[in-house]
């Protein structure tokens, strides 16, 4: 592994520990400065509302430490998380007030835990051994440190010595050590937990003066840098600031990344932090924010949730320690703007000053090939964008390392986005976050039996089996590699009217080859570009390609005949995903092209794709073996070419027309995508045709040729 950055361990041993507090996102030299900012910036003062009535509600209620007992979701849960919102909240409206009563709160409740925690065992409903004492995963206990310590540095200098050494020996060594010592197997992985875990314990040196705790926080239990802190940026960010989970995940390990090294800058700036692996930290902030699509919700790669957006408060910290500390541009205030608020502190106050003055410029998504892997060897993610933030198209292929055990066995997964919705969409992770019912707020098992499972993506299934047949340990090992990337100019600028990525993998099967490519192509006279997907797959034995197409909206047309299940359901399969498919239609196609068309709010796209004598149409719907109705039902359609030994995959979405129910018109509804042909094809070329607008458009890809890999004529 390539060493980034060098922190000597004599650097390490002598650097001495300021005593000053607060010290940490909001500091004592800039509390006067932050206090006529509240009165002077409209974000900021809103942001510090908020806040200081979260504090006085925390002030009206009795001082609540239940024992431990719920998961996820529940009242034990939901409390203890509570609390140490409460605290941060009371920190800042003390020291912005001076008002003790909130100082006093805080105390109380540090008290409150010192009391009792020495006599919690482990959490009843722990998910893994030996787990959590406050939460029913150790994740959450790191989050709760990450969170009460900021709170405590706050009223540091308003309790006094004795109670300080009381809390430290009572509660914050003992929290240490039950994450460094007892969960050390979490708190020296190489993962989001650990990022929380080697952050919070890191920060509570910072504060409680403990050198000690920073040196395992920033090199690992053994203090050689072969875990902690700085080997998680090291191993977990590839060169442009992709995260190896992915953009959900990012969004949320970003917020310990991000605070705790706010805290080394304050405290060790000759450690320059922000300038780790070349800016990296600020590299994965912009990285994260690009992964979204222009309904702000994060590109659904491996276990996302699809409700979550760059305004939760984990990106709030990002945005504004980015724009604030680390120097990022003017677009991040329109990123700040969109969020509605920012953190009470030393970045906040710069965030909401400069958009008070009018620095603001428009956050620009960018077209654009993210590396993956620590040395940017790791494939990637290709990200295709066409038209404005108002009226976006956008193409996302995965093409990156597996991700992890959160990642998803999807290589070369195709997700279309238009018209501000995901169109050809990808179902993220099944859990209902929160939801103590619903497998204790944790992912439900068919998190594993259908959203990680390749079926369940618009990629290609062989003989019905995931890839790396679904063992994330064995796609660890092996990456997709990109062929080529281009969206220099992006589509409607004078030049290229294309933007195209194309990359292969060659490890998922044993003795099977895919290599796809995926072109946003602006015909004359389109409004929106088309989505060409060119799939091939090379083998030198017989198999059944499925390739699905998961789609948002309702069917409206199809051009070809095709066979309904009206009165019984049966399943496609028994594992892989497809025991949780209903089959609700098939055929044979019968023609050169199929043709299907749904509608999805208020616009229409149609799918056309190339068939031959034995291309077969299979129309599903998600929920079978589903007892607990954890899945939603969403629907697909598979185009199928079974007993094949090569075989590529034409397909053309075309966005066209429009309804409108309000005003009861409808036009366009019918596809001017026809003639769809592959007229040469090989192992280093592939060319085809289709006739737009009555004009035919010829495509060549030659694989073997990165200076000419594609010409549109």
């Amino acid at each position: 592994m390539k060493k980034f950055f060098t922190i000597t361990a004599l650097g390490l041993g002598l650097f001495a520990i300021s005593q000053t507090h607060p010290s940490i996102m909001l500091t004592k030299k800039n509390i006067p400065a932050v206090k006529e900012g509240i009165a002077k910036y409209p974000l900021l003062k809103s942001s510090f509302k908020e806040v200081k009535a979260d504090a006085d509600k925390a002030l009206a209620a009795p001082i609540s430490v239940p024992t431990p007992a719920d998961a996820g979701g529940g009242i034990t849960h939901e409390q203890h998380k509570n609390n140490y919102k409460a605290v941060i909240a009371c920190g800042i409206a003390y020291q912005l007030t001076n008002n003790e009563h909130y100082a006093r709160y805080i105390k109380d409740m540090l008290f409150a835990y010192a009391k009792v925690y020495n006599t919690w065992g482990r959490h009843p409903k722990r998910k893994q051994e030996p787990g959590g004492k406050i939460f029913w995963q150790n994740l959450n206990d790191d989050v709760w440190l990450v969170y009460m310590i900021q709170g405590y540095d706050c009223v540091y200098d308003y309790i006094n010595a004795k109670d300080r050494k009381y809390l430290l020996d009572s509660l914050w060594t003992p929290v240490v050590n039950e994450q460094s010592v007892v969960n050390s197997k979490i708190f020296n992985l190489i993962h989001n937990h650990a990022t929380w875990s080697t952050a919070g314990v890191g920060m509570a040196g910072y504060v409680c003066g403990k050198k000690e705790w920073v040196d395992i926080a920033l090199r690992g239990s053994n203090k050689d840098g072969k875990t902690g802190f700085l080997k998680q940026i090291d191993d977990l960010f590839s060169p442009d600031g992709y995260y190896e989970e992915g953009p959900y995940y990012l969004r949320y390990a970003i917020q310990p990344f991000i605070i705790f090294a706010r805290a080394i800058q304050q405290y060790q700036p000759e450690l320059k932090i922000y300038e780790y692996r070349n800016h990296l930290l600020k590299k994965a902030v912009d990285c994260d924010l690009q992964c979204t699509y222009t309904n702000k919700v994060f590109f659904p790669i491996n276990d996302a949730l699809k409700d979550k957006t760059y305004e939760t408060e984990e990106l709030v910290y990002a945005v504004d320690i980015a724009y604030g500390d680390i120097g990022s541009g003017d677009d991040l205030l329109d990123i700040a703007q969109q969020q509605k608020r920012v953190i009470v502190s030393d970045a906040g106050l710069k965030v909401a000053k400069a958009i008070a003055e009018g620095k603001t410029k428009p956050f620009i998504y960018k077209p654009q090939f993210i590396t993956d892997g620590p040395d940017g060897k790791g494939g990637g993610v290709g990200i295709l964008r066409s038209g404005t933030n108002d009226n976006q198209t956008c193409a996302l292929m995965k093409a990156g390392t597996q991700g992890m055990g959160h990642g998803h066995f999807d290589r070369l997964n195709l997700i279309f986005f238009d018209n501000n919705v995901e169109v050809l969409s990808d179902y993220g992770a099944v859990r209902f976050l929160n939801v103590e019912t619903k497998t204790g707020g944790g992912y439900t098992k068919e998190n594993d039996t259908w959203a990680k499972a390749t079926v369940a993506h618009n990629t290609l299934v062989a003989d019905k089996t995931s890839h790396y047949k679904g063992n994330w340990e064995e796609a660890e090992k092996a990456t997709p590699s990109l062929i080529y990337f281009d969206a220099n100019l992006p589509t409607g600028q004078t030049g290229k009217n294309y933007q195209a990525v194309s990359s292969e993998e060659n490890n998922a099967y044993s003795n099977i080859k895919m290599l796809r490519t995926a072109i946003l192509f602006k015909p004359e006279g389109a409004e929106s570009p088309l989505l060409i997907d060119v799939f091939k797959v090379r083998s030198n034995t017989e198999h059944q390609y499925d390739l699905p197409f998961w789609y948002q909206g309702h069917l409206t047309n199809i051009n070809f005949k095709y066979k309904s299940n009206t009165n019984q359901l049966n399943t496609l399969g028994t594992k892989d995903g497809y025991q949780h498919i209903w089959l609700n239609a098939e055929t044979k196609v019968g023609k050169a092209n199929g043709a299907i068309t749904f509608l999805n709010n208020r616009k229409f796209y149609t799918t056309t794709f190339l068939a031959d004598d034995n291309t077969k149409v299979e129309f599903v719907t998600l929920g079978a073996n589903d007892p607990e109705f954890n899945l939603r039902s969403e629907k697909a359609f598979i185009i199928t070419q079974p007993n094949a030994t090569n075989h590529t995959f034409v397909n053309i979405t075309e966005p066209h027309g429009k309804n409108n129910p309000v005003a009861e018109f409808t036009v366009g509804f019918m596809p001017v995508t026809k003639n769809v042909k592959l007229i040469s094809d090989d192992d280093n070329s592939s060319t085809i045709s289709f006739d737009y607008n009555n004009k035919t458009y010829t495509i060549q890809l030659q694989y073997n040729n990165k200076q000419q890999f594609i010409t549109i004529k």
